[in-house]
C-alpha cells in the first residue's frame, strides 16, 4: 500500500492521499502568476488569514479536463457576489487559470486543485470589508493526488458530535467559505472519540453531514441524505442523487434520525476529492455485515458516478 498522510492513530479521512514527491516542487497560481512552492506566499495582513473572508473550491482533473467546472464556478461566483466579494476575474479567465495551473505542473490526472479567493490584504489588522482596497487574492494549488487505498478497501469510522451545523442566519452552510472553526471542532470532537470524522447533526437533531463530506445512508434498498437545508449542498451529492433518480434508485433527501443511521445496511460519504467513501462504523457500531469496503449500492453508485466522469470528460474534449 502507498504511503498517506493518514493520522499518526492509523486513523484515515476522506481527504487521506498518497504521498507523491512531486508535490515538493509544484507551481501555485497566485494572482496571475506561477511560483515555486517554497516562494508561494501571501501576506499576513490578509483577509483571509486574518478572518477566514473568503470563498473556496475543490475541483479534480480527469482526463485533462476539470468535471463539472461550470457548476463549480457558478457556486463561486454566487457566493463571492453573496458576500460582495469582487473577484475580478470572468469564469472564463478563471477556467484558463486553472488549466495554466495544470498544465505548468504536467497534470492530466490524478490531481486536486484548491481554488481560493479572499477578500486580499487590509490595511490595517481589523474586520471592516472597507479595509480591504487593494483587490483580492486568487490562489491555485493543485497537487498530484489520488486517495488512499485504504478508503475503499476499510472505510471511514464515524463519531457523533456535539458540534452543530448550522443555521443559515448565523453562517450560511451552504457557503464555501474559509471559515471552517466548526467543522475544524467538530474534526477534533471525533478524534477524541477514536473516530476518523465527525458526524454532525442540524439544529433540529437529525442526521446533517459530516465535517469534510456529505452523508448518505442505504436502509432496505434506498438511498437517503439529509434536506441539505443545514449543509453545504455539494455537487458531487448533487450528481448522486440525479444518478440515483436516473437509473431508478429510490433516493430520498429528508430528515432521519441518528437511530435510522445506526441501522443502515450501508453508509457512504460524497466530495470532490473521494467521490464515494464508504463508511465502516458510526460511533463505535459497524454498518450492515460488518464486511469492509462499500456495500453494494455503494458500488454501484460508484460505477455510475465513473461513468459519468467518463462521459463528461468526453463531452469537455469535444
Amino acid at each position: 500500500m502507498s504511503p498517506s498522510f493518514s493520522d499518526p492513530t492509523g486513523g484515515l479521512s476522506t481527504h487521506d492521499a498518497a504521498l507523491d514527491a512531486r508535490n515538493e516542487t509544484i507551481k501555485i497560481w497566485i494572482n496571475g502568476e506561477l511560483v515555486p512552492r517554497p516562494e508561494a506566499k501571501v501576506s499576513v495582513y490578509d483577509s483571509g488569514f486574518l478572518l477566514g473572508d473568503g470563498m473556496w473550491e475543490g475541483l479534480r482533473l480527469h482526463g485533462g479536463v476539470w468535471p463539472f467546472l461550470d457548476e463549480h464556478l457558478d457556486r463561486l461566483f454566487d457566493s463571492c457576489k453573496a458576500v460582495k466579494l469582487d473577484i475580478g476575474m470572468t469564469q472564463a479567465e478563471m477556467r484558463a487559470a486553472l488549466d495554466a495551473t495544470a498544465a505548468a505542473n504536467g497534470m492530466t490526472d490524478d490531481a486536486h486543485a484548491r481554488l481560493m479567493v479572499t477578500r486580499g490584504p487590509k490595511r490595517r489588522p481589523f474586520q471592516h470589508p472597507q479595509l480591504s482596497q487593494s483587490g483580492p487574492t486568487i490562489v491555485i494549488i493543485a497537487e498530484h493526488s489520488r486517495p488512499a487505498e485504504g478508503l475503499q478497501s476499510q472505510g471511514i469510522r464515524l463519531a457523533t458530535v456535539p458540534q452543530v451545523r448550522g443555521l443559515p442566519h448565523a453562517q450560511d452552510p451552504k457557503f464555501n467559505s474559509h471559515s471552517k472553526l466548526n467543522c475544524v471542532l467538530a474534526c477534533l470532537q471525533a478524534e477524541a472519540a477514536g473516530a476518523d470524522e465527525g458526524l454532525m447533526l442540524d439544529p433540529h437533531g437529525f442526521v446533517n453531514t459530516t465535517n469534510a463530506c456529505n452523508f448518505f445512508i442505504v436502509r432496505r434498498g434506498e438511498v437517503w441524505t439529509s434536506t441539505g437545508d443545514y449543509c453545504m449542498n455539494g455537487i458531487t451529492r448533487r450528481k448522486v442523487l440525479e444518478l440515483c433518480r436516473r437509473h431508478g434508485i429510490p433516493a430520498f433527501e429528508k430528515n432521519y434520525s441518528l437511530q435510522e443511521a445506526l441501522s443502515a445496511d450501508e453508509a457512504f460519504l460524497t466530495g470532490t476529492f473521494g467521490a464515494q467513501t464508504p463508511v465502516h462504523s458510526i460511533d463505535g457500531i459497524v454498518l450492515g455485515d460488518g464486511t469492509p469496503g462499500a456495500g453494494p449500492m455503494t458500488q454501484r453508485i460508484q460505477t455510475l458516478y465513473r461513468a459519468l466522469i467518463e462521459e463528461e470528460v468526453a463531452r469537455q474534449s469535444g
